[in-house]
C-alpha cells in the first residue's frame, strides 16, 4: 500500500558492531537500503518511525519515501527488520527500493469476521486455518488485509482462497484450493478401557459383602462339626 509517508535517514561510511553500538546510543539504528538495481547504501534511521510503519494497519507492506540525505528520495518497503529479544528495542532494519511500475510478491493477512452458523445452531467449532496469502500486483494495489466472512460457513464447511476478493492488478499466488477457515464438530472425549491380556479369562465383577458371607457360614459350619468330636474326648 502507498502511502504519503517520508523518513528521512543518513549515510553512514563505517559498519560493525561498534558503530551499531554507538548509533543506538545515539537513539538510532543501522539500516540498509538496497535493489532496483542500484548499490546497497548504509544509512542510519530512527527506531520511531520504522515501528510506526511497522504497527500501521498495512505494516510492513506499507510503501513509503526514504530520503537518503541529499543523494535520493526513493520508494521502499521493509522487508526485514530485527528486535532485541530481551529489551525489544529495534537492532536492524532492511529496506528495499520498490518500481512502482511492476508488480511484486506480497504476504497480505486474512481476517475473519461474523459469527459462523455451524457454531451457533449445530455446536460447531471455528478453525482459522490460513491467516496470510500471498498475492501479486503493482504497488499501489497492495490491500492491507483480505476480509472474510464466515457467518454462513455450517458444520463441515469451508472457505478457500479462492473465494477471496481480489481487485486491480492482484493475483493470487497461494494455492487456491489453500483452507482459509472452515467449521468442525466438537471432538468427543475418548472411553479408556481396561486392557485385556491375550489368553487370560475375564475377570469376575468383585462381591465384597457376599464373598465375607459365605466365608462366615464355612466358619460357623466348621464349628459345629468340631463340637460332637469335643463332646467324646470329655
Amino acid at each position: 500500500m502507498n502511502s504519503d509517508i517520508t523518513v528521512a535517514v543518513e549515510p553512514r561510511s563505517e559498519r560493525g558492531k561498534n558503530e551499531a553500538r554507538r548509533l543506538r546510543v545515539r537513539g538510532m539504528a543501522p539500516a540498509v537500503v538496497y535493489g532496483a538495481g542500484k548499490d546497497a547504501v548504509p544509512v542510519s534511521v530512527s527506531p520511531k518511525e520504522i515501528n510506526r510503519i511497522l504497527h500501521s494497519r498495512s505494516g510492513h507492506n506499507t510503501i513509503f519515501n526514504v530520503q537518503i540525505g541529499q543523494v535520493e528520495t526513493t520508494p521502499v518497503m521493509i522487508v526485514d527488520w530485527q528486535n532485541d529479544p530481551v529489551r525489544e528495542n529495534l537492532l536492524h532494519v532492511d529496506m528495499k527500493r520498490v518500481d512502482m511500475t511492476k508488480s511484486l510478491r506480497v504476504k497480505v493477512p486474512v481476517m475473519t469476521s461474523g459469527e459462523a452458523r455451524g457454531v451457533k445452531e449445530q455446536g460447531g467449532l471455528l478453525e482459522v486455518i490460513t491467516r496470510e496469502v500471498e498475492i501479486e500486483c503493482l504497488p499501489v494495489d497492495i490491500p492491507e488485509q483480505f476480509d472474510v466472512d464466515v457467518a454462513g460457513l455450517m458444520l463441515n464447511q469451508s472457505v478457500r482462497a479462492s473465494e477471496l476478493v481480489l481487485s486491480g492488478s492482484v493475483k493470487l499466488v497461494s494455492p487456491a484450493d489453500q483452507v482459509l477457515a472452515h467449521v468442525v464438530a466438537l471432538k468427543a472425549e475418548a472411553v479408556v478401557e481396561p486392557a485385556v491380556v491375550e489368553g487370560a479369562a475375564p475377570a469376575a465383577a468383585a462381591e465384597p459383602e457376599v464373598i465375607k458371607k459365605g466365608k462366615k457360614e464355612e466358619e460357623g459350619a466348621a464349628d459345629e462339626k468340631k463340637k460332637p468330636e469335643e463332646k467324646k474326648k470329655k
